[in-house]
């Protein structure tokens, strides 16, 4: 059974950083392109950052030279490093794998 678990998002400032990890479990996430997509109120669901098997990345251009994925093997784990944070940011974050989705964590930037 694959379970991704988030875990990091909260309420920010404009500016501030923020960071999300997301773990999984009955998948290697160094085997598998992962990648982090975010949902605004009334928005459809957006493809914000991607890392492929090979560790190669892609970005949104909303959050280019702001956003950064990357993944730790060992810990079979995602994160994403938020910098720069914007109001329009803000948005319900899901990390994915395969046709798998985290449960979603919000991310609120005030500014």
């Amino acid at each position: 059974q694959v379970q991704l678990v988030q875990s990091g998002g909260g309420h920010v400032q404009a500016g501030e950083s923020l960071r999300l990890s997301c773990t999984a479990s009955g998948m290697f996430v160094g085997s598998n392109g992962m990648g982090w997509y975010r949902q605004a109120p009334d928005k459809t669901r957006v493809s914000v950052a991607l890392i492929s098997r090979g560790g190669s990345t892609n970005y949104a251009d909303a959050v280019k030279g702001r956003f950064t994925i990357s993944r730790d093997n060992a810990k079979n784990t995602i994160y994403l490093q938020m910098n720069s944070l914007k109001p329009e940011d803000t948005a319900v974050y899901f990390c994915r794998g395969q046709e798998y989705w985290g449960q979603g964590t919000q991310v609120t930037v005030s500014s």
